[in-house]
């Protein structure tokens, strides 16, 4: 990796985007079910992320569920003309919380719906079809009828590009025959490495790779050598991973999630550390000492 700032903004849906997005997730409540314990703070949140430059924003109608999506119309509408949205699709909750696959092309449309209405949009920017088949990491199996779903709707103007989620390169090699792709969401970190080769194969068709999980599989000793890298340099510990991740490939938008305003401007700040040759080396040492563990934490982006 040359010891150089990363590129500050890569193309999203036709729109260069900043690099640094925002994750919704954690706008919703304890276990991302019911509201929030502090509605006027996931408000401010949302506006000052926007202050901050962002203008990305992942989230799905799952998330609360619907809550999420409520508060960023309530925070956002009417958007601004460079705001990305990006929702996902794939699942639902019942009544206590639990995450179901919803993947039949009724629950497919469904979602869409109410992703517009909860958004109050017309059109949806990007949708990811979040594929459920292993809920921690990717599984093969089809996603043909799901994906033609997606592009029907896409023809009758309701979505306007497609993404996909928790995928493998074969999956998403068969989305591809039925629509362009502009994005894969998928688990990877410092330590989770399984898609290296999958991420320098997207960015060289100008796919956005968009990591979840920033700090999620993380061993105690892994941990413990991250955080202490991290005092040594004087920032933080999600600071230091996720400028690590700018600087893996050019494709990489971020999406780290928070609910307060100060872990907000720390995780923004974190595109400007310059990391030198000696700590990216100490980086990937620790990424080398991974065993690619896979299921990521509770608080992480999913």
């Amino acid at each position: 990796m040359p010891n150089r700032k990363p590129a500050p903004t890569y193309e999203l849906a036709g729109r260069q985007v900043n690099r640094m997005g925002y994750g919704a997730m954690q706008l919703a409540g304890p276990g991302v079910f019911g509201p929030p314990r502090d509605r006027a703070q996931a408000v401010a949140v949302l506006r000052e992320a926007m202050t901050l430059g962002v203008d990305h924003i992942d989230t799905s109608d799952f998330y609360g569920p619907h809550v999420t999506n409520q508060i960023i119309r309530e925070a956002l509408h009417p958007y601004a003309e460079n705001l990305t949205i990006v929702t996902k699709v794939g699942a639902v909750r019942d009544d206590k919380g639990a995450w179901l696959p919803a993947l039949e092309p009724a629950d497919i449309e469904r979602a869409v719906q109410d992703n517009l209405r909860n958004l109050g949009l017309d059109a949806l920017d990007v949708v990811n079809l979040r594929i459920m088949g292993d809920v921690h990491k990717p599984a093969e199996g089809p996603v043909e009828k799901q994906v033609e779903t997606l592009a029907r709707l896409r023809e009758r103007g309701l979505v306007r590009n497609v993404g996909i989620s928790n995928a493998t390169a074969a999956q998403i090699a068969a989305a591809q025959r039925i629509v362009p792709i502009v994005c894969v969401q998928n688990h990877y970190n410092l330590v989770h490495r399984a898609d290296d080769a999958l991420i320098d194969a997207l960015a060289a068709q100008c796919i956005a790779y968009v990591p979840f999980f920033p700090l999620g599989g993380f061993s105690p000793i892994q941990s413990s050598a991250l955080s202490s890298l991290a005092a040594r340099l004087e920032v933080t510990p999600m600071a230091l991973a996720l400028a690590w991740l700018l600087r893996r490939s050019p494709n990489i938008l971020l999406i780290p999630g928070t609910s307060t305003l100060a872990h907000l401007r720390e995780n923004v700040a974190a595109a400007r550390l310059d990391l030198t040759d000696a700590v990216l080396a100490e980086l990937d040492a620790i990424g080398r000492e991974s065993g690619d563990t896979g299921a990521g934490s509770a608080n992480a982006h999913a």
